[in-house]
């Protein structure tokens, strides 16, 4: 339920920055983006909480690999980002490296999402059983 937060924020901040950068909107859009991104970022943390809670009950190896590179990408994602709005912050609006850093952000939480997915829908971490109908 906390995962679609951070990464609809983040996926708004690149099109802000798009919005901005191609001349589309004012300075707003510029400011939007990094608030976004700061959202975002503070969303990731907060959805970490009871994603690493999940971790902690896996016990099939392979299984624990996946959740382990999952969770590797995403903090690697979660540092991007927050290296992308201190730079932001002590940059010029429209700059492109912190635009080439959420893009490469997003392109990393997609192949988090992906593993999250395995992980979800093909492995069941964190997914409550149904009760046996058969009878």
């Amino acid at each position: 339920m906390l995962i679609p937060l951070p990464i609809g924020l983040w996926i708004f901040s690149i099109i802000s920055d798009l919005i901005f950068k191609f001349g589309y909107g004012g300075a707003v859009w510029n400011d939007v983006a990094l608030y976004t991104l700061g959202g975002g970022t503070i969303g990731a943390l907060i959805a970490a909480v009871p994603g690493f809670l999940d971790f902690t009950d896996i016990n099939n190896p392979k299984t624990r690999t996946i959740a382990i590179w999952h969770m590797r990408i995403n903090l690697a994602a979660v540092v991007l980002y927050a290296v992308n709005f201190w730079l932001r912050m002590h940059r010029a609006p429209g700059d492109n490296l912190p635009i080439v850093l959420s893009v490469v952000g997003i392109v990393l939480i997609t192949i988090s999402g992906w593993l999250g997915g395995e992980l979800v829908y093909v492995r069941g971490v964190a997914v409550k059983q149904p009760p046996d109908q058969s009878t």
